[in-house]
């Protein structure tokens, strides 16, 4: 009897825990782009710059301009992070820096 009560317990737990397991949520755009958004936010390093940030098929676009290089290599390195994330083209200009293609 108390082999057939523990047999259903583990059945009953191994069940449970199919039920409770949920797909993953989907990686797109949209929410690489949300993710990347909220790393910046809450990073004390690029939190109050403006960067823009593009993403196309997975491939991170990033534009804005930086106070300090560190800041440019902080944000590269934050949206390299990100799920989903397969590239990162930086963009990120330094203030005071001519931009590529004029002298």
């Amino acid at each position: 009897m108390k082999t057939k009560l523990a047999l259903l317990l583990a059945a009953c737990f191994l069940l449970s825990g199919f039920a409770l397991a949920k797909d993953p949520p989907l990686v797109n755009d949209d929410t690489i782009t949300d993710q990347i958004r909220i790393a910046f936010a809450s990073d004390k390093v690029v939190g109050v710059l403006p960067f823009e940030v593009k993403v196309k098929d997975g491939v991170v676009t990033l534009s804005g301009v930086a106070d300090q290089g560190n800041q440019r290599s902080r944000a590269e390195k934050l949206a390299k992070k990100v799920k989903g994330v397969k590239q990162v083209l930086n963009g990120i200009t330094l203030k005071g820096a001519t931009p590529p293609g004029k002298k």
